[in-house]
């Protein structure tokens, strides 16, 4: 069973939204907490900034954003000049920017049992569909272009 990759974030973010409500973490400082409230707000426009440029080039080359399809073209333009993943980065900021909005503390605990599937599971299967399609032109963009950034 494949899970879309948002669909993942969306679950583990709901699973550290329950997790806060039986298990409550509170920022203690009402000062840290509207600083972290308007960071939230940062990190949210910035991720929907970053995915929406990603998402453009793809349209834009005419070329898939379906993980499991074979791509057409290998995009190295925009957000992908500075990170071989814009679209898992703008997920992880905007999850990080909704919990900061909302003042949730445990959704953050649990963030990096979501990057690490991500990291360790989705993405070599992704970068193996890569390589078999683009080659030696994937070889040279991972070498210069890290993973995450």
């Amino acid at each position: 069973m494949r899970v879309p990759v948002p669909w993942v974030f969306i679950l583990v973010y709901l699973a550290g939204v329950t997790l806060q409500q039986f298990l409550p973490i509170v920022i203690p400082s009402p000062d840290l907490a509207g600083i972290i409230r308007v960071a939230g707000f940062v990190f949210v426009g910035v991720g929907i900034a970053v995915a929406f440029s990603a998402v453009g080039i793809f349209r834009k080359t005419k070329t898939t954003t379906v993980p499991h399809e074979t791509p057409t073209t290998l995009v190295i333009s925009g957000p992908y000049r500075f990170t071989r993943n814009p679209m898992y980065v703008a997920l992880t900021l905007v999850y990080l920017g909704v919990a900061g909005t909302r003042n949730e503390i445990w959704p953050v605990i649990v963030l990096p049992l979501l990057l690490a599937y991500i990291n360790f599971l989705v993405i070599p299967v992704e970068e193996k569909n890569l390589r078999s399609v683009f080659g030696d032109e994937y070889q040279k963009y991972g070498e210069r272009v890290g993973r995450w950034l």
